[in-house]
């Protein structure tokens, strides 16, 4: 017998060795207003049909939580993949990043002809047919190679390339039916589970809508996002051109020796996209009509914003623009003052958490050509003080206002838009682990922000893990709304940098106790890293924005 702690109902039950997860669910007595997807044992995501030979500790997971969703959109992709192969034989199927609430994704048909409305409803129609018939997911543990051989059979050269860059013994693919697949982490027990989803056409391929995080039982809102979606466009040509798609194609280039170029193509893509940014400013800086004044920056947690200011800075002054700037988070009110959570933490992310009306005060009196003495903020005592630092806007220069909240209108909502420019820095991840396995944004800025955290001896990697719900929640409510607002977005990621952090992430990461629920992140991010080759960042100029991250900087 094995004894199994449940988390969710803080009891502990007897078992045959050799249970499932699935059989065990019933013997524990919570509520579960969701169906239960996976559960996470000994803080590693497990699915359903998991095994316990031994005594463990258990915490089942729904669609509410990010395990759950991530297991349960894994699956929907498997789903629409075999889907897709039944209906048109031979055919290509590309998932390639999450946006507008869902994945954006393309079919190629295998002879050649467009994708049509009428072809969607057949995939519609047979997903639809898999979901009802209840199918199981199955999981096969072999070798390596018996892996590679099985996919080269079957012309999957992504994940041919991908897991001949692994340096595992043995790895787990997937089937349903008689359709084999590759993915990361685990997946739902059977097609059954994935009633909440839809297909539709958009922008030149599809998009598979899931269920929102909140309500499970109905769809995410739909959210249109052109210019995110515009800036995804731009890397994947770019992505193309070099030949470098997935993962493994990254990891081939790197051990070809070519890392250092690599590096240096993407450094000068982000040089030429802030040139571009400054050379727009200056012309509307110019204008003898509504002339821009002021420079608004912002974006989600460790999306680069202080280097990029700082950047920006260099190339205007190169256009013979003088910017002078600040920080939002020098307006965060006394720490006392500062909004709280349920949980009765210091709710850092709150509009309120800036003294909003006081900013914009300033703001409008430095656009009048006053002198201004702004405060600079003292996060170790949590109060804001007063150091003779004085503002003052002379003949050709532009103030620029960096922070999370800089694109809330209510920031600026008395300085009339035609003053305003809005830069919108984000995460726009466009290489995936392979055709079938994209990879989520904010896994990119998560490991960011525990190298920055950990580097500058704020926060533990632990710490970083357990306050990123927060972080996410907050952005969703106080920054993504006012994405497609911004005049310009700035794509912060570049090809290597996965290869680049890993080093730094895995020691890191490697800090974490096994015994503690952030494990689970830990356990996630350090089999997510292991699918890159490890570079080299001695290439990497001290003007990078990674550099804001890893250490070694000059901005």
């Amino acid at each position: 017998m094995v004894k199994i702690y449940c988390k969710n109902s803080d009891t502990t039950h007897s078992f045959q060795e050799g249970t499932t997860l699935l059989e065990m669910i019933d013997s524990f007595d919570f509520k579960r207003p969701y169906p239960i997807l996976s559960a996470k044992v000994n803080n590693v995501c497990q699915g359903l049909k998991y095994r316990a030979f031994n005594n463990r500790d258990v915490e089942f997971q729904d669609y509410t939580t990010y395990s759950g969703r991530s297991v349960y959109c894994r699956s929907l992709c498997f789903l629409m993949c075999k889907a897709a192969k039944d209906v048109f034989p031979g055919c290509g199927i590309v998932i390639r990043r999450p946006i507008s609430k869902g994945f954006y994704c393309s079919i190629t048909k295998n002879d050649g002809t467009q994708f049509t409305e009428s072809d969607l409803k057949l995939v519609t129609d047979r997903m639809t047919a898999l979901v009802e018939a209840d199918i199981p997911f199955r999981r096969h543990e072999v070798r390596l190679q018996e892996a590679i051989e099985l996919f080269a059979s079957l012309g999957y050269m992504d994940k041919v390339k991908l897991l001949q860059t692994s340096s595992d013994v043995y790895v787990n693919y997937y089937t349903l039916e008689d359709t084999p697949d590759y993915y990361y982490d685990a997946l739902v027990s059977s097609t059954g589970y994935l009633k909440v989803w839809a297909l539709i056409m958009y922008k030149g391929g599809l998009l598979l809508r899931v269920p929102d995080r909140h309500h499970p039982e109905q769809l995410a809102p739909f959210m249109e996002q052109p210019k995110t979606f515009d800036v995804f466009a731009e890397n994947l040509r770019w992505n193309k051109i070099m030949g470098l798609d997935n993962a493994s194609d990254v990891n081939l280039a790197c051990r070809r020796g070519e890392a250092p170029d690599l590096i240096k193509v993407a450094e000068a893509l982000q040089e030429k996209k802030i040139v571009q940014i400054a050379e727009e400013i200056e012309r509307r800086v110019n204008k003898k009509d509504n002339p821009v004044k002021l420079v608004l920056i912002t974006g989600p947690s460790s999306s680069g914003k202080s280097t990029f200011c700082k950047r920006l800075s260099i190339q205007l002054k190169a256009c013979g623009i003088k910017p002078i700037s600040f920080s939002t988070d020098d307006y965060f009110v006394n720490r006392l003052d500062t909004p709280l959570l349920p949980d009765g933490s210091f709710d850092f992310d709150n509009f309120e958490t800036v003294d909003h009306d006081y900013l914009q005060n300033d703001i409008i009196r430095l656009l009048k050509g006053e002198t201004v003495e702004v405060p600079e903020y003292n996060f170790v005592t949590g109060l804001r003080e007063f150091n003779g630092k004085k503002l003052k806007l002379e003949e050709g220069t532009v103030l620029l206002v960096e922070g999370i909240h800089a694109l809330n209108p209510r920031l600026t909502d008395k300085i009339s838009d035609n003053a305003k420019y809005r830069i919108f820095i984000n995460t726009i991840t466009s290489i995936s682990l392979d055709n079938h396995n994209c990879i989520p944004t904010s896994d990119n800025r998560l490991l960011r922000r525990i190298l920055r955290d950990f580097n500058k001896g704020a926060f533990s990697a632990r710490e970083s893990i357990a306050n990123w719900p927060n972080v996410r929640r907050a952005e969703v409510k106080w920054i993504y709304p006012y994405q497609e607002n911004a005049d310009v977005l700035f794509n912060s990621t570049y090809i290597v940098e996965f290869p680049v952090i890993r080093p730094y992430a895995e020691r890191i990461l490697m800090t974490v106790p096994k015994n503690c629920p952030e494990y689970s992140e830990v356990h996630r991010l350090m089999k997510f890293l292991s699918y890159f080759v490890p570079v080299s960042d001695k290439e990497v100029p001290a003007t990078s924005l990674i550099r804001g991250f890893i250490g070694g900087g000059s901005l």
